[in-house]
């Protein structure tokens, strides 16, 4: 999901292109924020391992994942994501984190958005660093370092696991087959406890 920033003097300049009603917008801090993009997930997940891998050498790397708040937005440069992760913090009901690993605290290896539901966890966006796309990626495992995380959060919060999410057409099966995750209906998917239990066993210790 993405979003536009506009000052409070006026109204959002183009409603009919980037809200998903016409003309809907919410207003925080005196800035109006219009949704642009609907919120699917649409990473690959590259492969399941026990931390991040380099991809080259196969040498691991301890991980920490760390929320992140409205005050840390200069540790995300726009410019090295797909996503507007700023104004993605600006969003009181989520919770933003980092991935870093032990050894490099200062990069952020990947971003993820999660929402506490009444009785689970909604993941609204997962994005890796741009040096861990594509063929030349550096790292492998992000994607579902993240996943396994949210899934983590929902059995802090006592959901048994339970993580939704909406997911691109083309990537359902793949979410299938990738985090045992289980299609709804449409677009909807959610990872149920005995999925989650075996990622947060694989990438985490309990």
């Amino acid at each position: 999901m993405k979003f536009s920033v506009f000052p409070s003097s006026g109204k959002c300049p183009e409603p009919d292109s980037c809200c998903p009603v016409p003309g809907q917008y919410y207003i925080r801090n005196n800035s109006y924020l219009c949704t642009m993009n609907e919120s699917h997930i649409d990473i690959e997940i590259d492969r399941l391992t026990n931390s991040i891998e380099n991809r080259t050498t196969g040498d691991v790397f301890n991980t920490e994942v760390i929320q992140l708040f409205e005050k840390d937005k200069d540790q995300i440069k726009k410019a090295d994501w797909r996503f507007n992760w700023h104004v993605e913090l600006l969003n009181e009901s989520r919770q933003v984190y980092k991935l870093i690993t032990n050894e490099e605290k200062s990069i952020i290896q990947g971003l993820l958005s999660l929402e506490k539901k009444t009785d689970h966890i909604y993941m609204h966006l997962i994005e890796s660093a741009s040096f861990n796309y594509g063929k030349e990626k550096i790292y492998v495992g992000v994607p579902g370092n993240l996943v396994a995380y949210a899934c983590k959060i929902s059995f802090d919060y006592g959901f048994d696991g339970y993580v939704a999410f909406d997911a691109k057409t083309a990537l359902i099966h793949h979410y299938q087959e990738t985090l045992r995750a289980t299609h709804f209906k449409g677009s909807k998917m959610y990872i149920e406890t005995p999925a989650a239990l075996r990622l947060v066993k694989q990438y985490f210790t309990t």
